[in-house]
């Protein structure tokens, strides 16, 4: 034998860039696990909290913190942790219902300024300037001054508010695939403009949306929250953790569960949605 043929060992085999980006690190899994919670919570509240999050009892008012109450009780006696947890549903639809107006309006923008022209483009994106001009809780202020406050309200103006940054970055978007290759072969092979967007250009626009909405869910669901506290989303005794930290002003000083934990599960959700959301960012890029 002129030389030996040598196999390279399976532990010295390098891994691939996607492989590694397969691997669940340590805040994605915490984030997952408390996405699970807050599913199971918003869909079978009962299962995590059973009880009745509406049922008063006067003589276990402002208990604190304790084995038989984990989050305390209320001014009228209810559990925190019940109502907590059965405010999870209403709080994940209010986020939920927001983020899809908002990205639904923001496709329609979008498309419309990426697509039909420089005439169309430039009036799109002046109304998306006058729009840029108001902060996104202002506009949503604006909104509900208008039309008057209440959930579903609350609700279309969280989501007209984060319209506007959706509309700019899908009509970017829609440009940068529109300039491709393979749209450019689409075109010299006679496809119309309608076949194209449909068949091409929005397949790979729309897939980096799924990043946008996991993150624009715990956006809309602090926004609506906020409102609810202000006292134009959901109204006490609501189980929506907005109107909790609402009720639980009065009492901060005497009372302090009463508004720490709805604000905990508030700050819990947008931070499981942020690290879900760059995960699977993270993820696309090295599909």
């Amino acid at each position: 034998m002129s030389g030996d043929i040598r196999l390279p060992a399976a532990d010295a085999a390098p891994t691939p860039l996607h492989d590694r980006a397969r691997r669940f690190t340590a805040p994605e899994v915490v984030a997952g696990a408390a996405a699970l919670f807050f599913v199971l919570a918003a869909v079978v509240p009962q299962w995590v909290a059973p009880g009745n999050p509406l049922g008063i009892n006067p003589l276990s008012a402002f208990q604190p913190p304790s084995f038989a109450h984990g989050f305390g009780t209320d001014e009228s006696g209810r559990d925190i942790y019940t109502r907590v947890v059965h405010g999870t549903g209403s709080s994940l639809l209010i986020g939920a219902a927001a983020t899809a107006i908002g990205l639904g309006l923001g496709i329609v923008l979008g498309t419309l300024a990426g697509m039909f022209g420089p005439v169309v483009d430039f009036t799109v994106n002046r109304v998306l300037e006058v729009l840029f001009a108001f902060p996104g809780l202002l506009l949503a202020l604006l909104f509900i001054l208008v039309f008057g406050p209440g959930v579903i309200t609350a609700t279309i103006a969280v989501g007209l508010s984060t319209a506007p940054g959706y509309a700019r970055i899908i009509r970017a978007q829609l440009i940068a695939v529109r300039r491709s290759a393979y749209v450019e072969a689409a075109t010299v092979q006679g496809l119309g403009r309608t076949q194209i967007l449909l068949r091409h250009i929005l397949p790979n626009t729309l897939a980096p949306l799924f990043v946008l909405a996991t993150l624009g869910v715990g956006q809309a669901i602090v926004w609506a929250a906020t409102l609810s506290y202000l006292g134009l989303g959901a109204e006490p005794p609501t189980a929506e953790w907005g109107a909790m930290l609402s009720a639980g002003r009065t009492y901060i000083t005497s009372a302090w569960w009463m508004s720490f934990f709805p604000g905990l599960f508030i700050v819990l959700i947008a931070v499981t949605a942020t690290v879900l959301g760059r995960s699977l960012d993270r993820r696309l890029r090295h599909a």
